[in-house]
């Protein structure tokens, strides 16, 4: 089982691969190079993008990201702001102070290193190189941010991944679905069971309601703040100017509550295209999805409360944690179909779950949620993760309610199983030219122009 909190983490935008990921992997690394007592011994550090993270990170800000790891920030907490300054204020006095207090030198136009090759395990690869004052290495590290904000290292790729001890293991859905009829229990009630294996019941409940708080001041911080986002693009925030319109046409639009859903999703991602605090859900580029429908039935279904977040919650994160364990939750390595799409299947099986669906319910959800975004490809124009990304969760928002509510419409007999649609997903990334997965090669990356 994948834990929810690996699921949902709180970091900054605009993408936990290339963001959360590398910061998460830079700050380890002087850790080590701390644990090792070689700190001191450290003149210059290089840094090797390779894959998609060279091909947009700089559009995603990893750049940032990384020499704010080095200086030993945690994505949880970081100032969004303080990032974004990084890139320029290195630049210009070509020198770093690392978490250990070390100054060191990192030339920029000398030491950062795009190498669109991605390396054999994974395409978001990235690799710090330390070296002395005699230009000889120090220490190097290889680390591959695998999506969500992740990092698996060289040196555990290659070894088995334990599972973590939990009572009612799955691998599976069908495994999921067979732990819920030994139980005589739902789907978010085997999670939460396997949840509190791993940690105490009330810090699984606090964790979970921390981070729908910090997915409402997302939404609250997305539907106020006006101005345009970073990068070539110049895209203006759309979400606090629709949201007006919604709130003056009031009741007397049926379609209302839809409309509220698309721009609650927008507004999360226009906050992590700026760069701003979202919680992964399951990434970065899909985090507006699972918050909106979420908010959509805390603002329309009698009587919700904690209660609904935490069962939702744990039920997204069953579904979430089947897609990262059995395909993947990363655009780099199967396209959009692995964020949106995981997303939407979260989503779905949420709603579904908190609005009393069977287990076998709960998975048809997800099922049609994921089913209905295959093969979605990954191509944001300029690197930049605001088209199509913004408006993609917009609608993954709605086509979540859609799947729900066509399951729950049903007995939970369907033809297409969650693990053959995930089966699926895989197998459509390994064919999906690597042009169309997060290199901005290809699609709407080369058919738009930048300008």
């Amino acid at each position: 089982m994948i834990s929810a909190f690996e699921l949902f983490t709180i970091g900054i935008g605009p993408s936990s691969s290339h963001t959360v990921g590398p910061m998460r992997a830079a700050a380890a690394f002087v850790d080590d190079l701390d644990a090792a007592g070689v700190a001191g011994d450290v003149a210059r550090i290089a840094i090797t993008l390779h894959g998609s993270l060279a091909a947009t990170g700089p559009g995603h800000g990893t750049v940032g990201a990384v020499l704010a790891g080095l200086a030993g920030a945690d994505p949880a907490t970081v100032d969004p702001d303080d990032v974004r300054r990084l890139p320029d204020e290195v630049r210009r006095g070509g020198a770093h102070t690392l978490a250990t207090g070390h100054v060191v030198a990192i030339d920029l136009d000398r030491d950062l290193h795009l190498d669109v090759a991605a390396l054999p395990f994974h395409p978001n690869a990235m690799v710090l190189t330390a070296r002395d004052g005699d230009r000889e290495v120090v220490r190097s590290a290889t680390s591959y941010s695998v999506g969500g904000g992740a990092v698996v290292y060289e040196d555990e790729r290659t070894g088995p991944v334990a599972d973590p001890p939990v009572p009612h293991p799955f691998a599976t859905a069908d495994e999921l679905l067979e732990r819920c009829d030994e139980l005589g229990v739902g789907v978010a009630e085997v999670v939460l069971r396997n949840e509190a294996a791993l940690r105490p019941v009330e810090e699984v409940r606090a964790g979970l309601l921390a981070r729908w708080e910090a997915m409402r001041a997302c939404i609250a911080a997305g539907l106020t703040t006006e101005g345009v986002l970073p990068g070539v693009l110049e895209v203006v925030r759309r979400a606090p100017g629709l949201w007006r319109t919604l709130e003056r046409r009031g009741v007397g639009d049926p379609l209302a509550a839809l409309d509220r859903v698309t721009i609650v999703a927008m507004a999360v991602n226009e906050e992590n295209a700026a760069g701003g605090r979202v919680v992964t859900a399951p990434t970065n580029g899909a985090a507006g999805i699972v918050p909106a429908v979420l908010d959509h039935h805390l603002r329309t279904a009698p009587d919700a409360g904690d209660e609904d977040v935490i069962r939702f919650l744990a039920a997204a994160a069953a579904v979430g944690g089947l897609c990262k364990r059995n395909a993947s939750i990363s655009g780099a390595e199967v396209g959009c179909q692995g964020e949106v799409g995981s997303a939407c299947a979260m989503a779905a099986a949420g709603l579904a779950e908190v609005l009393g669906g069977t287990p076998r319910q709960v998975e048809n959800a997800a099922e049609i949620g994921l089913e209905h975004n295959l093969g979605l490809t990954c191509d944001p124009i300029a690197g930049l993760v605001q088209i199509p990304c913004i408006e993609r969760n917009g609608v993954g928002a709605v086509k979540a309610i859609t799947a729900a509510r066509i399951a729950l419409a049903g007995d939970g007999r369907h033809r297409v199983s969650l693990d053959q649609a995930i089966a699926t997903m895989r197998s459509t990334g390994a064919d999906m030219a690597d042009s169309y997965k997060e290199t901005s090669r290809a699609g709407l990356a080369v058919n738009v122009p930048e300008c």
